[in-house]
C-alpha cells in the first residue's frame, strides 16, 4: 500500500514529547517496513501548532489532497484536537506509526482517551494548587515554600523563554538582512570575484552596507556568505583573508 509521510512540529509540541522531525521520520520508517508500506511522498508543517485544523496547515493540506492513506508518527502530530481527528476520519484515511494496526475506531477511542487525560491532569494540577494556597494561608510553612519554589521556576522559565524567543528573532533578522544582498554577492562573484576581499571590494565599491551598517572586510563577507549558504574556492577564500 502505497502511503503519504505527514511531518509536523511546532515549539510547544517539540517541548512536550520531544518527538522532532528526525524521529518522526525513523518512527514511520519503522513502520513502513514492518507493515509493507511504501512511502510514495512526504509533507512537512514546521512551527505549526496541533491546534490548528490538518486541513488548514500547508503541507497538511496538500498531503491530504493527494488522496492516498496519510500516516503520522503519533496520533498528536495530526491534531490534538478530538472533533478534528473524528472529521478527518470520515472523508480519509490515515495511519498511525506507533499504532499501525488500530482501524479508525481504535485510533478515535485513543484521541478521546488521550484527551481526557490532558484534561485530568490539568483540574488535578489546578486542585492541587489551590490546596496548597488554603494550606499556606493557614500558615503551614511547607506550603509557603513550595508556592515559593513553584514562582521562582516559573519566573526562571519565562525569563529564559524570552531569552529564546530574543535570540530567535535576532538571528531571523540576520538571516532577513542577509538575503537582501545575497543577489549582489552573486553577481560579483558572477563577475570575476573569486575571493572574499575581492568580494568585500566590490560590495564597497556598490555602496552596500554591512548587515550591521558597517564596512565590509573578507570576514564578515564570510559570515554572511555562509549564512547564505554561498561558497567560494577554498584557496580564494584563504587568500581573500590574508
Amino acid at each position: 500500500m502505497e502511503v503519504i509521510a505527514y511531518y509536523r512540529v511546532s515549539t510547544k509540541g517539540q517541548g512536550e514529547s520531544g518527538l522532532g522531525l528526525d524521529a518522526q521520520r525513523e518512527y514511520v520508517k519503522f513502520a513502513a517496513e514492518q507493515q509493507g508500506w511504501i512511502v510514495a511522498a512526504e509533507f512537512e508543517d514546521v512551527g505549526v501548532s496541533g491546534a490548528i485544523h490538518p486541513l488548514e496547515r500547508p503541507a497538511s493540506a496538500k498531503a491530504f489532497a493527494d488522496g492516498r492513506p496519510i500516516v503520522v508518527a503519533k496520533l498528536d502530530r495530526m491534531s490534538r484536537d478530538v472533533e478534528h481527528i473524528a472529521g478527518l476520519m470520515k472523508r480519509h484515511k490515515f495511519r498511525v506509526a506507533t499504532m499501525p494496526t488500530a482501524d479508525t475506531f481504535q485510533l478515535h477511542i485513543y484521541a478521546v482517551l488521550a484527551e481526557q487525560e490532558r484534561t485530568f491532569i490539568s483540574e488535578r494540577t489546578k486542585e492541587a494548587l489551590r490546596a496548597l494556597k488554603v494550606r499556606a494561608a493557614r500558615g503551614d510553612t511547607e506550603a509557603v515554600q513550595k508556592i515559593s519554589n513553584r514562582s521562582e521556576a516559573l519566573a526562571k522559565g519565562r525569563n529564559l523563554l524570552n531569552r529564546s524567543k530574543g535570540h530567535e528573532t535576532q538571528r531571523q533578522q540576520a538571516d532577513e538582512r542577509a538575503a537582501l544582498i545575497k543577489d549582489v554577492i552573486e553577481l560579483c562573484t558572477l563577475k570575476g570575484a573569486g575571493s572574499l576581499k575581492m568580494v568585500a571590494e566590490c560590495l564597497i565599491s556598490r555602496n552596500i552596507p554591512t548587515p550591521r551598517g558597517g564596512q565590509w572586510s573578507p570576514t564578515t563577507v564570510m559570515r554572511v556568505m555562509r549564512r547564505l549558504g554561498l561558497e567560494l574556492n577554498k584557496a580564494d577564500s584563504v587568500s581573500g583573508c590574508s
